[in-house]
């Protein structure tokens, strides 16, 4: 991973010196959400296909569909996670700056 700069407190900052911008979140949100679909419908068609009938072929495969989905989507899952840390940790930076601003802590 890249270092990254961080202030006495131990806070990131981010290429202006203020809080980093947090990453996007949304597009590995739409990533892991398509992903646990496109598998749970691939295996209830399979089951279909195999010959297990309606309703406990569609029960079956969404059953089957979460440990293939957490198998397969790790790297996704991962990414996500990190996102949402970094996020969390960025908007902590930024509550924690506009509480010194506010303060008057730090000169403008």
């Amino acid at each position: 991973m890249a270092e990254q700069d961080q202030t006495a407190t131990g806070a990131p900052v981010g290429p202006e010196g203020g809080a980093p911008t947090p990453p996007r979140i949304a597009p590995w949100v739409v990533i892991y959400t398509v992903g646990r679909f496109a598998i749970a419908a691939a295996l209830v068609l399979i089951l279909w296909w195999v010959g297990l009938p309606g309703f406990p072929g569609l029960l079956f495969g969404l059953l089957l569909s979460m440990p293939v989905s957490y198998l397969l989507l790790r790297p996704s899952r991962e990414r996500l996670t990190e996102a949402l840390a970094a996020r969390s940790v960025a908007r902590r930076a930024a509550k924690e700056d506009l509480r010194n601003r506010l303060s008057g802590d730090t000169a403008p």
